[in-house]
């Protein structure tokens, strides 16, 4: 299928060289994934430490100095980026390793730190005023007022998106703020507005908000019973799945829920996002970057994703008049897919 934009490109005809490049950001949860990004055509890659300070922490993910080191160099060797996710938010009692990480991240030499509370941002645009800060996707600024307020606060540079908003409220966005826009492309979907979210803390009682953790591991049990494979999360049942269905990782918002007379995927069903073919519109409206989610994937997915985007944006920017998705691109990224489906999400909502 051609996709048509819903606005020019700057620039004449279906060229799009005069357009801003659009950055590919790709997920590592380990020095191997690093590397795999890089090696597939990612510009930059966004990792963190091995503690509560990032979203995705999880036993046997993530960084410590020594690989920090080691991918940096590697990545800033062939030119790439490396974003440190510093996105959970601080607790009184253990704050001090808040403000640590923002000067491991400093000393590091990170090209940038994502960033969702204030108060760090506050003690890294003063300690560090040459440090880029990005607004997380932790942060929950779905309007450009929200935004404004970051850049002109703390001076923010870029904001990630949480994954609630249309196609039209993107664009919203992007028109009316001055800074780089950042939106999810692929990978797990997030119903909820991320940093606000309270369903995992509600079952588990640690929350991804300050924890690291959405749906922690210690908390996942696997049972066959009579009725089929059983998930629970804590002790409460999320879903039970047939002998021919695809058991995805349990989480609160992706299980099935019993209402009226039914039981059914009440808030989302398990099912990846993929936005490959509104490349050509998020190109039009000014997004600078696309983010692949999946921190907590193999390094074989980060390359595999990685690939095929790297050569679908490389594509649309060669003449986005004629962009199409190509099948084999597809099949690919639906190997990967949480339940080998895709949805566009919130994106493709006809309502403002």
């Amino acid at each position: 299928m051609t996709i048509t934009p819903i606005h020019p490109v700057p620039g004449s005809g279906s060229d799009t060289s005069s357009a801003p490049p659009i950055e590919l950001v790709c997920p590592a949860g380990s020095l191997p994934a690093l590397k795999v990004a890089v090696d597939n055509g990612a510009d930059c890659v966004y990792l963190g430490f091995r503690d509560a300070t990032n979203a995705r922490n999880f036993a046997g993910l993530n960084f410590d100095d020594a690989a920090i080191d080691q991918g940096i160099q590697y990545a800033h060797k062939k030119g790439r980026k490396v974003l440190l996710a510093l996105n959970t938010y601080p607790q009184p009692s253990t704050s001090g390793l808040w403000r640590i990480a923002i000067d491991r991240a400093a000393r590091a030499g990170i090209d940038a730190v994502i960033l969702a509370d204030p108060g760090l941002m506050r003690y890294a645009a003063d300690k560090y005023p040459d440090l880029r800060l990005h607004l997380s996707v932790q942060g929950s600024a779905t309007n450009y007022e929200a935004i404004n307020f970051y850049h002109e606060n703390f001076g923010v540079a870029r904001a990630v998106l949480p994954r609630v908003l249309s196609l039209a409220q993107v664009e919203q966005v992007t028109k009316n703020t001055p800074i780089e826009i950042e939106v999810f492309g692929f990978g797990s979907l997030c119903v909820m507005v991320e940093g606000r979210c309270a369903l995992s803390s509600y079952v588990t009682g640690d929350a991804p908000n300050t924890h690291g953790v959405c749906s922690p591991a210690k908390a996942v049990r696997w049972h066959q019973t009579p009725h089929g494979l059983e998930s629970r999360l804590n002790g409460v049942l999320i879903d039970r799945y047939a002998d021919n269905e695809t058991a995805s990782y349990p989480t609160v918002c992706k299980g099935r829920f019993d209402v009226a007379d039914e039981n059914y995927y009440a808030i989302e069903e398990p099912t990846s996002l993929n936005t490959l073919e509104l490349l050509p519109q998020l190109i039009a409206m000014g997004v600078s970057a696309i983010k692949i989610e999946g921190r907590q994937r193999s390094p074989a997915y980060v390359g595999q994703v990685t690939r095929v985007w790297r050569e679908a944006i490389d594509h649309c920017r060669a003449n986005l008049q004629r962009y199409s998705v190509k099948p084999g691109w597809m099949t690919e990224l639906n190997k990967v897919a949480e339940g080998q489906q895709h949805t566009l999400g919130a994106y493709h909502r006809s309502w403002k």
